[in-house]
């Protein structure tokens, strides 16, 4: 089960994809994490899903991670007299919050957060921004605007609010249900949806207690604005395409993503590209060139992972989008350039043991010709560090424990192995130099890098490195 490339691949489980079979074959295809929306399904569904994988990890002898993608806060609208309306530009339109049938001039907005933000000549978008429109004049109860953009409008349809705080919670009591549930199932990762601010992240980890890893997902403008903060908060991100692309004018999100990108790299924190990467394969057996060299570019851009949502939910090539996802991978880092781009994009270490001993190996690795960097770890902070570093060399995550070993799935070049607690440094580099033979990342002859912390065991202890050649 080794993979042959760095950048890791997530997929949403949903209708297409709800047999052992498929999931097998899924991972055969290059699946390293696993999504589950919790927007859509059952709890049912979801528990199905999640014992078909943690049997399959076993069969198949490797780490898969499970991520839980909380729905959040969704705004909506209410319902129409006739199902849905057509508006036209110009037009006056109200929003309010009586509690009746929508028609032509009005529809309910249940909502009094945004009559609380809503001020004179801000846009309010409608329907993914389909429909754009400008607010005209606030009251405690309505909301009148003009029609900007108009179009076909139906029932429930999502309300976007750009360039607002708004005064609501990231975690919905629904999203504090999924939440224990997702806990309870043993999820390794929970995605943290409509993040404004760092105490959002704040409330989730006071609730998540370190039973799980925390993902933020950036798809709200106004957090962009505390970047820095979040990133100190979170232990991975992901980049909400579709949602920034909502809120923000679309030609803004590719400067957006590499911006981020780039500061992931930096903090040592996983990013994940997401949204639409290979749309066109929901009902299509091949993406668009442009699609592909999207996918490329976030792989170019040293993301860590890049997802597919509903082209594996709820696609008619789920297997084939993995498969081509996996292959522009592999197209991609087979590129001279791209190795040139990863080691121009170095970060200032920080004057810390741990950061200079994984500086070292990259280093050390590229000097001996080392086929693998081995790290011995009990948090994964070791592991991070060193795909931080981005060597031209597999990771090698040895560690005893399990939850660590699946969380590593999300991150950069590195592959997980768990095994029982060692208590000897002398015995972590036997079974360093046994695994990297017996997982097929080194033979004979062959140097491996290996690190590790003494006294063993030890979180953040990191403070050997070896070289080791396998007899």
């Amino acid at each position: 089960m080794r993979r042959y490339r760095n950048t890791k691949i997530v997929a949403t489980l949903g209708p297409s994809t709800r047999t052992k079979r498929q999931i097998r074959a899924l991972i055969m295809a290059g699946v390293d994490v696993f999504r589950l929306n919790f927007s859509h399904g059952e709890h049912s569904d979801k528990k199905s899903r999640v014992t078909a994988i943690r049997e399959l990890e076993k069969e198949l002898d490797r780490p898969v991670a499970i991520m839980a993608d909380l729905q959040g806060p969704k705004l909506r609208i209410g319902e129409f007299k006739d199902g849905a309306i057509e508006l036209a530009p110009g037009e006056n339109f109200s929003l309010d919050l009586k509690e009746q049938l929508g028609s032509k001039s009005r529809v309910q907005l249940p909502h009094t957060e945004i009559f609380d933000a809503a001020e004179a000549d801000m846009e309010l978008l409608l329907d993914d921004g389909r429909i754009r429109l400008r607010v005209q004049k606030v009251s405690k109860s309505v909301i009148d605007t003009k029609v900007v953009t108009g179009g076909r409008l139906s029932a429930r349809k999502g309300v976007n609010v750009p360039g607002v705080t708004l005064g609501l919670s990231a975690l919905s009591e629904k999203d504090k249900s999924d939440l224990e549930f997702a806990l309870g199932l043993g999820c390794d990762w929970i995605a943290l949806s409509f993040v404004q601010r760092p105490s959002d992240v704040k409330e989730a980890r006071k609730l998540i207690a370190d039973r799980a890893a925390v993902l933020i997902k950036l798809e709200k403008p106004a957090a962009i604005d505390h970047l820095e903060e979040l990133m100190t908060l979170t232990d991975a991100v992901m980049v909400a395409r579709g949602d920034l692309g909502v809120e923000l004018p679309p030609e803004k999100v590719p400067g957006l993503q590499k911006k981020i990108v780039k500061l992931c790299r930096k903090w040592g924190k996983p990013v994940v590209v997401a949204t639409q990467m290979l749309d066109s394969m929901v009902h299509s057996p091949s993406p668009t060139r442009a699609e592909a060299s999207d996918v490329a570019t976030a792989v170019y851009d040293s993301a860590d992972a890049v997802m597919l949502s509903a082209e594996t939910a709820a696609g008619e090539y789920p297997i084939e989008s993995v498969d081509m996802m996996n292959r522009i991978i592999l197209e991609a880092e087979g590129d001279e350039a791209y190795q040139a781009s990863t080691t121009s994009k170095q970060n200032v270490v920080e004057p810390t043991v741990s950061d200079a001993i994984t500086l070292a190996a990259r280093q050390v690795a590229e000097t001996v010709n080392a086929n693998c960097i081995v790290t011995y770890t009990t948090s994964g902070s070791t592991t991070l560090r060193a795909a931080r570093e981005r060597p031209t060399v597999p990771i090698l995550c040895v560690t005893s424990s399990l939850s660590t070993a699946r969380r590593m799935a999300i991150a950069w070049g590195i592959h997980s192995v768990h095994i029982d607690q060692e208590e000897r440094f002398s015995t972590v580099v036997k079974r360093a130099v046994d695994i990297a033979e017996t997982q097929g990342f080194a033979s004979s002859g062959d140097h491996i890098v290996i690190t590790a912390g003494v006294p063993m065991g030890k979180s953040g202890s990191t403070n050997v490195l070896r070289i080791e050649r396998i007899p």
